[in-house]
């Protein structure tokens, strides 16, 4: 008698993975420090054989499940499974029935029903053990909003948990518009950007508002510069690489009549390319200090490093969608033409391991173009999608697994 298909199983633990995603959206949690939903993720996974480690400086939680299927060569692969659990300081406003019950966090970025998905793909795998040829992490992780949850797993030894390195990564995200319920996207390559923060200080010398010309107004050089790095982009950088500079605020004085000492810049930096990336923190630092200096003033400019590039490996992303349209037909796949220009620290990850990061539209409208998006208090996610992600996600493994270690 064959075993029962991973969407099968998947399907029958509906229910239950949709009881826990509602559970997760009551009850939010911000940041790195998540202890109920950690208690929340262990008690879904209680039953099942597991080599469970918790975080020592988060609440992760990180789980071996071993298969006992024939190892191709002899070696056992090791394929990692990913989903975020940390939600948003965000109002909800979306009336549904299991809205949030702690005022000002939202789970408006549907990691609940990544934690729910993730939770599916664990039972599934428990279920297919027999016909899994290696070994798969469960990374439960906190932070991907802010400070980073990927980095200090990484740290505490996240790619060694199993006992060998991990072979591949994989991970999925949900869109609460602009894609049709049910259609996965991606695409091989670059698919979100680099995200760096940028402050720019402008040093003059105040003095009275009458009097400009007795003082080094920081004020017009601040916004010279402003222009100055739109100009920059689009006259050093190939526009098939793309950066992103948008200045979200500019501020300077206290009261009209007074030219002040300082004016601040605060930025995002957004980039596609290793080499774009480091040379935009090289150019915006040349054209900050050189416009202040062309009107005696000095500027300095500090740049803090944040996610780096997302990159799928080609070959794994194309395990990756093949899965998608065997599993559920070509209907429900959708080329990603160019990268986002969002960020995420899957990215970590997949700087240190080949995989792929795919996304699913689970809209509850019939209209996405319409509806409100991520990180809205009104973004809304259709509980319909959680096991097909857990579906994808153990498929993926079985897979992956079953294709080996591959030489590199």
């Amino acid at each position: 008698m064959p075993a029962p298909s991973v969407v099968d199983l998947a399907r029958a633990l509906a229910p239950r993975l949709v009881e826990l995603r509602h559970d997760l959206h009551r009850h939010p949690e911000l940041g790195n420090h998540l202890p109920r939903t950690q208690r929340a993720v262990l008690d879904a996974l209680a039953g099942l054989d597991l080599e469970i480690t918790l975080g020592d400086q988060l609440s992760s939680v990180v789980a071996v499940l071993r298969g006992r299927g024939a190892a191709p060569a002899g070696v056992r692969p090791v394929v990692l499974l990913r989903g975020d659990m940390d939600a948003l300081p965000v109002t909800e406003a979306t009336g549904v029935d299991f809205a949030s019950e702690r005022h000002g966090l939202m789970h408006a970025c549907g990691h609940d029903l990544h934690v729910a998905g993730l939770v599916g793909a664990a039972r599934v795998l428990d279920a297919r053990r027999d016909d899994l040829a290696g070994d798969v992490v469960l990374m439960f992780q906190p932070g991907e909003e802010g400070p980073g949850g990927a980095e200090p797993m990484l740290a505490e030894g996240l790619l060694d948990v199993a006992g060998r390195r991990v072979d591949a990564a994989y991970a999925v995200h949900v869109y609460a518009a602009q894609h049709p319920r049910g259609v996965w996207f991606g695409r091989p390559g670059p698919q979100m950007a680099a995200a760096d923060e940028v402050r720019i200080r402008v040093h003059g010398r105040g003095g009275h508002g009458s009097q400009p010309h007795m003082a080094l107004d920081p004020v017009p050089v601040a916004c010279e510069i402003v222009l100055a790095l739109q100009t920059m982009v689009t006259r050093r950088f190939d526009a098939f690489d793309p950066v992103v500079v948008t200045v979200g605020r500019i501020s300077s004085g206290t009261v009209n009549n007074v030219i002040p000492d300082t004016a601040e810049i605060d930025a995002t930096l957004r980039t596609f390319s290793p080499e774009h990336r480091e040379l935009a923190h090289a150019e915006i630092a040349r054209v900050a200090e050189h416009v202040a200096a062309a009107h005696h003033l000095t500027a300095t400019v500090e740049i803090s490093g944040g996610y780096p590039v997302t990159v799928n490996d080609p070959d794994e992303f194309a395990l990756a969608q093949a899965t998608v349209v065997d599993l559920f037909g070509a209907d429900r796949w959708a080329d990603m033409v160019n990268p986002e220009a969002g960020a995420e620290d899957m990215s970590f990850v997949l700087e240190q391991v080949p995989g792929a990061y795919l996304n699913i539209g689970a809209c509850v409208s019939d209209n996405h173009t319409t509806a409100d998006d991520n990180h809205s208090p009104r973004a809304a996610y259709d509980d319909s999608v959680i096991p097909d992600i857990a579906a994808l996600l153990a498929e993926v493994a079985l897979r992956r697994s079953a294709a080996g270690v591959q030489p590199g």
